[in-house]
């Protein structure tokens, strides 16, 4: 049981990680056509690399 929960922990974390980093390479990049530029949320705009 332990080492379900070490796994799941792990993935977890893994997971969150790359969440992370997507959503900041999302936020500091935009696209070509702005018809096409997905609403980002307040959250988000933090990552924001000036």
């Amino acid at each position: 049981m332990k080492k379900k929960q070490k796994l799941l922990y792990l993935l977890g974390s893994v997971v969150g990680s790359f969440a992370l980093m997507i959503t900041s390479l999302n936020v500091n990049t935009t696209c070509m056509f702005i018809a096409h530029q997905p609403k980002l949320p307040n959250s988000a705009k933090k990552l924001r690399k000036f």
